[in-house]
């Protein structure tokens, strides 16, 4: 199993709409290295933290795992959506998506600004410079293991769900 960190702007989606749906598709990556993680990396099972990105304040705002793993994004071929790519083709598609499935969302998103004070993560690429805006980020275990533990200290997870 493998961890990861996938931003969104819940204006757009947000923690809350995946607890309503369940599980969705996450579509729209639009960077070559975040698809690559996705397309290349990313299995089912794997754990995940959703992030609320351009958000006040952004952050870890709950858990999902990958439930399908990555397979074209279509998106890519409808000219009338907003992520339509006119390189794409069917036989040979540009972007990728996965499926995840809601696990659990914090009491309260654990900011971005507490999690910079977390020596784990001094050498995650959710803190170095140049990866701001990644929408697709792996993580060690020993960062997964970092932030879980300053949820629990922050009494961020609700009681009922303790990892």
């Amino acid at each position: 199993m493998a961890y990861w960190l996938i931003k969104s702007n819940p204006k757009f989606f947000s923690i809350k709409d995946l607890e309503r749906l369940g599980t969705e598709n996450w579509d729209g990556v639009r960077n070559y290295r975040a698809r690559n993680f996705m397309r290349d990396n990313m299995q089912v099972g794997d754990k995940v933290f959703f992030y609320h990105s351009s958000a006040k304040p952004s952050g870890v705002a709950g858990i999902m795992t990958v439930s399908k793993a990555s397979y074209p994004d279509p998106s890519q071929f409808h000219p009338e959506h907003r992520h339509y790519d006119p390189l794409a083709t069917e036989g040979e598609p540009r972007w990728y998506m996965v499926d995840v499935t809601f696990e659990q969302a914090f009491n309260h998103v654990l900011p971005l600004s507490e999690l910079k004070f977390l020596p784990a993560l001094e050498d995650s690429l959710l803190l170095k410079k140049g990866c701001e805006q990644l929408t697709v980020i792996p993580l060690e275990p020993k960062h997964w293991h970092a932030i879980i533990d300053m949820a629990e200290i922050l009494d961020l997870l609700p009681n009922e769900e303790r990892l």
